[in-house]
Order: C-alpha cells, then structure tokens, then sequence
C-alpha cells in the first residue's frame, strides 16, 4: 500500500477555579441642583475608592482605577406631554480586581447597601500566568490526542510509522467559517446573591484547545 495522509482533530480541555474577579461599579447620582448632585457623587465615590485601596493594602486587590466620569443634565416629559425642569445626573465609574472571593462578598454587600451604587459587571477569570501555563498544556494534550487518532487509524490501515505533516489550530488547515474558536474559556458557574449580603464562590473556567492534523503514515 502506498503512503497515506490522514487528516485528525484533537481535543482537550481543563477545568480552573478562578482565581481573579473583575468587578465594575457606577456611582451615580441624580438631583435638581447641579451642584450638590456633583459633590454627593465625589463624596459617594470617595467612599468607596476608600474602600478599595483598604483592600489593595491588605491584598485582596491587586489593582483599581476610577477611569470615567460623567456629568450631564436634560429636562425629562411628564406624561401629558409637558416638559419639567432641568434634571442633573453624575456619575462615576470604578474598576477592581480581586484575588479574594470573601473580600470581594464583604465589598459588594458594603457598597451596595446605597442606593447610588450599582454593580454593573463581575468578571471571574484566571491569573496571566495560571491561563498561559493552562492553555500550554492544553494545547499539548490535544495534540497528543490528534497523534493518537492518528495512529489508530494508520494501525486499523495496516501501516507502520506516522509522521506529522502539518499540525493547526482548528480551521487554519481549511477553511471553515463555522469552526469554533481554537483555545477558549467560559464561565461554568454563577454567583450568587441575596437581599444586601453577597455570597460569591468562584466558577470554574473551562479552557478548551482544538488542533487539526495531517499526517504521513507508511
């Protein structure tokens, strides 16, 4: 029998308990008087970068910033179709990232118990280092497996010896527009909260490789 090529896919994936949550709030203050709207909405906010960099001492954050801040006003309508009196809005935009899920629940709860802050995204996700060390491996591990279907079929032919000709990640060997993404990570669980207290418990994240392979068998 001649050579044959034989094209595979290889799989594999690895569960991570997070072990970052990226965690945005908005202060946000609303009031007749533009004044006052704008000094309850810095002394809000300074309440809770107080709180943060508390955290960032202690080492449950590893990093904060305020980064946007907005002051704006418009005349809202009444519901016969007349128009009120002007109405001033603030509103002020803090990020965090904590490396500790009971800080992060005690943060939360504090915060949250004014009616001037939302939280408006909690973001798990691993550590640089934990994610490149993770996607490594499972990029390694799904070529393993590519080379091992591989072989199976070049055995099941009667062949002796595979050799690699080309190894991708999934839909660079062809092309395909509805491939999934080669390396990923998606959130496998939920926090949860109740009432003004937050009791949040990491996810996992799941991060997913897929290669393609041809191969040489003879």
């Amino acid at each position: 029998m001649s050579d044959v090529v034989i094209t595979v896919r290889g799989e594999s994936n690895a569960r991570v308990r997070a072990e970052e949550a990226a965690v945005r709030v908005t202060v946000s203050v609303n009031g007749p008087s533009r004044g006052p709207v704008v000094e309850q909405a810095q002394e809000r906010a300074s309440s809770v970068q107080d709180g943060l960099v508390a955290h960032l001492r202690s080492g449950e954050v590893s990093e904060w910033s305020s980064a946007r801040v907005s002051v704006w006003s418009d005349r809202p309508w009444n519901a016969e179709g007349a128009q009120l009196p002007l109405v001033h809005h603030a509103s002020v935009e803090l990020s965090a990232t904590f490396i500790d899920a009971g800080a992060l629940s005690w943060w939360l709860g504090d915060v949250t118990e004014s009616d001037d802050v939302q939280v408006t995204a909690v973001d798990w996700r691993l550590s640089p280092d934990t994610r490149a060390r993770t996607e490594r491996e499972v990029a390694a591990e799904a070529v393993h497996v590519a080379v091992e279907r591989a072989t199976a079929y070049a055995d099941a032919l009667g062949l002796a010896s595979v050799s690699a000709v080309e190894v991708a990640d999934a839909g660079l060997l062809a092309t395909r527009p509805d491939s999934p993404a080669p390396m990923g990570a998606r959130m496998m669980a939920a926090a949860s909260a109740g009432g003004s207290s937050f009791s949040l418990q990491p996810p996992e994240i799941v991060v997913t490789s897929v290669v393609e392979g041809r191969f040489r068998a003879e």
